[in-house]
């Protein structure tokens, strides 16, 4: 008897447990399409990618009462039309699920849902109260993350803000279209294609496989006594004038070009690596230091600017899930 008194006590305590439970929370699970030539991307278990957690990142993103003003948003500084950069020479936001570290001296390791917290907490100061007296915001969080108003949290913020960014990959440039066999290159893109990936051109060691970068820091030699770069975050003297290397997909958009935004097209860009190196403390063993650069014939520089763009995206600037809500 006392056997059954325990197992009707425990089948109750069960049936009563399910019964507090939101049986009614159904996420719909999302998944990228994402071209076979590209690493996969690490979608973290706790995290995964739902319609109603990109929404809500979505939302997020471009709400200016983010900022502790409430005048400025992540996309304040990241215009679509730019490839999500501004004149402000801030990194652009693409493909960002690839990437280890962030902004130019990689001051923020780890995750987008690290980089996330960082925009949020440090950057933005946010009030957490902007999402708890919103009644938009109070539907969005339980319908991405079933917490109730008291629960929402940077934790689910940042969730939420990394959704979105996971989504924002832009893969449709004529270089993927000649991947996919649906392109072909004009002889001046295949004259940059080639020199791109040659020893003459020699742009390929940093910005290395498909998506164009290689998650390291270089000191290119744009000063003989450059800024302190990745030295800030490392305090290894070897780091000095170090910068993380961007991304070349959608380079054609992004200008200006380099960490402090010196060159305005991508012909001074080319015209510094022919010409212009200099040959600072810690510059890379992948630059020449010879007469300044690989100095490049003004056809060669022509060509390996028609290759890179190519790597232009225009879906990417005008894809509406991007967009603003």
């Amino acid at each position: 008897m006392k056997k059954q008194h325990i197992l009707i006590g425990f089948l109750f305590s069960i049936l009563l447990f399910s019964g507090c439970q939101d049986t009614d929370f159904q996420p719909d699970y999302v998944t990228l399409n994402l071209p076979s030539y590209v690493p996969p991307m690490i979608i973290p278990d706790d995290n995964p990618l739902t319609k109603q957690g990109i929404a809500l990142g979505r939302k997020i993103y471009y709400d200016q009462r983010m900022h502790h003003s409430q005048q400025l948003s992540c996309s304040s500084c990241h215009k679509q039309a730019h490839s999500f950069t501004t004149s402000q020479n801030c990194m652009a936001h693409i493909n960002l699920g690839w990437h280890k570290a962030f902004l130019w001296n990689g001051g923020v390791e780890g995750t987008l849902e690290d980089v996330a917290m960082y925009e949020l907490v440090d950057f933005f100061n946010t009030d957490i109260n902007v999402f708890k007296n919103d009644s938009a915001y109070i539907r969005m969080y339980k319908e991405a993350f079933n917490v109730n108003v008291d629960e929402i949290s940077f934790k689910y913020a940042t969730y939420a803000l990394a959704q979105f960014f996971r989504t924002m990959n832009s893969f449709n440039s004529k270089y993927d279209q000649w991947k996919r066999g649906e392109y072909v290159f004009t002889q001046a893109e295949w004259n940059g294609y080639a020199l791109f990936y040659s020893e003459t051109g020699d742009c390929f060691h940093c910005h290395a496989n498909e998506l164009f970068l290689d998650n390291e820091y270089h000191d290119i030699g744009l000063d003989l006594s450059p800024s302190a770069g990745r030295y800030t975050v490392t305090g290894k003297q070897t780091d000095f004038g170090k910068f993380k290397t961007p991304t070349l997909r959608n380079i054609e958009l992004t200008t200006p070009y380099m960490h402090d935004g010196r060159f305005q097209t991508l012909e001074e860009v080319m015209d510094f690596y022919s010409s212009g190196v200099q040959n600072s403390a810690n510059l890379s063993t992948l630059m020449p230091v010879h007469n300044g650069g690989f100095n490049l014939t003004s056809q060669q520089k022509a060509d390996i600017i028609a290759f890179l763009k190519t790597l232009t995206d225009i879906n990417y600037t005008t894809n509406p899930d991007f967009s603003a809500p």
